[in-house]
């Protein structure tokens, strides 16, 4: 299939590499044009704007930072529907509000251009590794066509429901995954506060029902001390700043989301936006007298 991929940033970069080792033919655009060489070498095609990709595939793909750059790419000048051929679908993999998914995909069918919101979970390693969870939003027989493109970037692939089903599925991973991450940091924090091993706590909680990846995966790294990058605390601040206006319009209480939200703030007020998300453990740490380092 002629696919088209717009943003190579920090995950649509090996996105757009598995589409291309799963045997699609890729043409890429993004703003930063220096991004788009590896893709290039690769084999990808390099084109001047999204209006350029648009017109030459069957399906267009984005993964941008937030809904005014989704709603650049695929309505604005040089966007996917200056350029869309009939019958071309166009996916969004960033994650924004709900809302803004349903906006855009309306003036996108306005225009003959099926749209379907796919946010992913995995982070950077699951973008490289081609085992994300993609949470998909919108008509299944747009779904339909484009599964096989998903199924090269993502181990699970689900369509949730219709037009901005698959940003409440990510909304309710962020609470999920935000709120873990909090909890593993403070749960690490007491324990080398009280003078234990936090090493042999995170092995003795890994066969309960404290059990969870969270916990596996990120827990390990938090005591490795590594906080490169694989989902940036600012990138997961944006996410829960959806997740309580979603809240707020909806007049629901979120009280866990809410206390973590403020956590994700605090981090990026304090200079640690560009940590990965774990580097909350460090803020907890200098709020209890450490050093955070």
């Amino acid at each position: 299939m002629e696919v088209g991929f717009i943003g190579l940033g920090l995950m649509g970069r090996p996105m757009a590499l598995n589409l291309l080792k799963a045997g699609h033919k890729v043409h890429v655009w993004t703003r930063r044009q220096e991004s788009m060489a590896p893709l290039l070498e690769a084999g990808a095609q390099g084109h001047a704007s999204a209006a350029e990709v648009a017109a030459l595939v069957e399906v267009t793909i984005s993964m941008v930072a937030d809904a005014p750059d989704v709603e650049q790419v695929a309505l604005g000048a040089g966007g996917v529907a200056e350029g869309a051929r009939p019958g071309l679908v166009h996916v969004d993999m960033s994650t924004i509000a709900p809302a803004a998914a349903q906006a855009v995909a309306a003036r996108m069918a306005e225009k003959g251009i099926a749209m379907l919101d796919a946010p992913v979970s995995g982070g950077e390693v699951g973008a490289i590794a081609a085992t994300l969870t993609i949470m998909v939003g919108g008509e299944q027989a747009a779904f339909d066509k484009v599964k096989p493109l998903f199924e090269a970037m993502g181990k699970s692939v689900t369509r949730i429901g219709d037009s901005g089903a698959g940003q409440v599925a990510k909304a309710c991973n962020q609470i999920l995954t935000g709120v873990g991450v909090a909890a593993v940091a403070e749960a690490l924090n007491f324990a080398t506060r009280s003078g234990v091993d936090a090493g042999r706590v995170r092995e003795a909680l890994l066969g309960g029902f404290a059990y969870s990846r969270v916990l596996e995966n990120h827990g390990q790294r938090m005591l490795d001390r590594n906080f490169k990058p694989g989902f940036k605390a600012w990138m997961h601040q944006k996410d829960m700043r959806i997740v309580m206006e979603e809240a707020h319009r909806l007049g629901l209480a979120l009280p866990a989301a809410a206390a973590t939200a403020q956590m994700f703030n605090a981090m990026v007020g304090s200079g640690l936006g560009e940590d990965d998300s774990i580097g909350v453990l460090k803020l907890l740490e200098r709020m209890s007298g450490g050093a955070g380092e």
